[in-house]
């Protein structure tokens, strides 16, 4: 257990973000006693998914105050690490922050914003040639299922972002409540962040 306990997690919201990227770990998260959950979008308007389901965010990036941010994956990414503005705005939020996670391709936008220079990190190991090509002196795993360097976590694919949510869970809040969350939600959790038995 850590005692520099978060106390409020954002999640940046964009078109194309992946569902189960941003609402398992959140799922998890809102099961921490104390642990304040936020969406944040560009504007604050409601933000549609590569699923389609549109989702009415809390606050404005502007408006965020967290102190954990995290980007999820999806389709969305492919056009935001080339979107200097939606970068710089990420940049500023981490540099605000204690915590800096990210969830699938997520990486790969925290890489283009250079928010993983000097770190070790992972990605969705379909997508981790694509999302490697981004920043650089970036220590890639390309066999984790998540990473956790200092302050920053990254996580492979989709669901992987649930074990890291776990993870998270039992390196700031303690092993048994970690353990009593994955058992409520019926999750198997895949323990070790070093092997991803989706790596390819």
């Amino acid at each position: 257990m850590n005692s520099g306990r978060p106390q409020r997690v954002a999640f940046i919201l964009f078109d194309g973000f992946e569902l189960l990227d941003v609402f398992g770990p959140a799922e998890i998260f809102s099961k921490v006693p104390g642990l304040q959950v936020e969406f944040a979008s560009a504007d604050g308007e409601p933000v549609a998914s590569s699923q389609g389901v549109k989702i009415l965010p809390d606050t404005t990036f502007d408006s965020l105050v967290c102190d954990t941010v995290i980007v999820p994956g999806g389709q969305g990414t492919r056009a935001l690490v080339k979107d200097a503005d939606f970068l710089a705005r990420i940049h500023k939020m981490a540099s605000c922050t204690s915590l800096v996670c990210s969830i699938c391709t997520g990486s790969a936008v925290l890489a283009a914003a250079g928010l993983l220079e000097g770190y070790a990190a992972t990605s969705n190991k379909l997508a981790f040639d694509w999302a490697t090509s981004f920043g650089k002196d970036i220590d890639w795993k390309s066999s984790a299922r998540w990473v956790h360097d200092r302050d920053r976590w990254t996580s492979s694919g989709v669901a992987a972002g649930i074990d890291m949510a776990v993870a998270f869970v039992s390196h700031f809040f303690g092993a048994s409540l970690a353990e009593k969350i994955a058992h409520d939600l019926e999750i198997q959790f895949n323990s070790e962040p070093d092997h991803d038995p989706f790596a390819v």
